[in-house]
């Protein structure tokens, strides 16, 4: 038996515009299912306005903000102009100042008296500050050196601070130093007491050390640890005091508790580094007593307990006398950005009028 093949069937030539359209077809068809809905927001067909800056527009708008730019402006210069403030210089380096004697890092316990008087009433609250110059707590290796761990309370960290603390982590026998770091370390120490002299007689000025720092250092950043055995001095046993330390982080105020350890108001105050090398930190307000209303006209004397050394790096430490306004402290550098930034615009203003007036009317008058 002879079995013959069977023909296969004969292909129907596709043309190129075919494939093509199978192509496109194919695309097509994978690509729906990533095809965004057709809506409005989708397909940005939603209506929009554009708003045609004619000269009738534009002129009047640069008039009336630069007007309300001025008018801000003014308001805050005044405003500033009215802030008073008083600064005195103590460290000492002028030998006619009492200071100089204090001026060398060997002495220990040192006291001098900066003098000062007011003709009229310092209008309270009044603040005072500590300022200091050349001095760089924006310092990289400065500012890392803290153990955010141990200011939290946590026990392990107390008896075992982290690396980053270094060089100020452990004394060279092994003890820890709580707190820890460089920026603990160099805590400043000198203290302040005001008199006003009445009669011959020194009368105290009380300053109000209490709410000095901010709230979220006081209630969220920083926190105590437990007590231990009923004795919060129990809790950093085992461990010592910073290096320039005269006293161990839990006497800082055995009095308060609520003011003492890492909740101390001065160590959270200095705690949160300065951004400048010039700068001044919150040392209490004058707020209480026959001084609620400030200080009267009088002549005053504040005593300081000279500690803080600043010879070595070539600063300045001075004490500040401030009062406040609805705007804040004493800033002129705002009322007068106001100022330029609104007479920029009336300037402006005027320009586009003289341009506009120019090219606007010479082509009506072409026509």
């Amino acid at each position: 038996m002879i079995f013959v093949p069977k023909p296969r069937p004969q292909e129907v030539p596709v043309s190129e515009k075919e494939k093509n359209n199978n192509i496109v077809r194919m695309a097509t068809k994978g690509s729906m299912a990533n095809r965004p809905d057709n809506t409005a927001f989708t397909q940005q067909r939603l209506p929009a306005w554009q708003p045609i800056l004619s000269a009738g527009i534009v002129i009047p708008g640069f008039t009336l903000i630069g007007l309300a730019f001025i008018g801000i402006g003014v308001a805050l210069f005044v405003t500033s102009q009215n802030i008073k403030v008083l600064e005195r210089d103590y460290t000492g380096i002028s030998s006619d100042s009492s200071c100089s004697q204090c001026i060398d890092p060997a002495k220990i316990g040192c006291t001098c008296a900066v003098n000062f008087s007011f003709s009229e009433l310092f209008e309270g609250p009044v603040f005072f500050y500590y300022a200091m110059t050349n001095y760089y707590q924006n310092y990289r290796t400065y500012g890392v050196s803290v153990d955010p761990n141990q200011l939290v309370g946590e026990t392990k960290y107390i008896q075992s601070p982290d690396s980053t603390c270094s060089p100020y982590q452990n004394t060279s026998n092994g003890t820890p130093i709580v707190p820890c770091g460089s920026i603990a370390n160099s805590m400043f120490n000198d203290s302040f007491t005001l008199y006003q002299i009445v009669n011959g007689q020194n009368v105290l000025v009380p300053f109000d050390r209490k709410g000095i720092a901010w709230w979220t250092d006081y209630n969220v950043k920083y926190r105590n640890p437990a007590f231990v055995n009923g004795s919060f001095a129990d809790a950093f046993a085992g461990t010592t005091k910073p290096i320039n330390w005269q006293k161990p982080v839990y006497e800082l105020d055995p009095n308060d508790q609520a003011n003492n350890g890492f909740l101390n108001q001065d160590f959270l105050v200095w705690m949160r580094r300065a951004a400048l090398p010039n700068f001044r930190k919150l040392y209490g307000r004058i707020t209480g007593g026959a001084y609620a209303n400030g200080l009267p006209a009088g002549n005053y004397t504040l005593e300081i307990k000279y500690n803080y050394p600043v010879k070595s790096f070539e600063g300045t430490k001075s004490v500040v006398f401030t009062n406040v306004s609805w705007m804040g402290g004493k800033n002129q550098f705002l009322g007068i950005a106001y100022l330029v930034i609104g007479s920029l615009c009336i300037v402006m203003a005027i320009v586009m009028l003289i341009v506009y007036a120019k090219y606007k009317f010479s082509d009506d008058d072409s026509a």
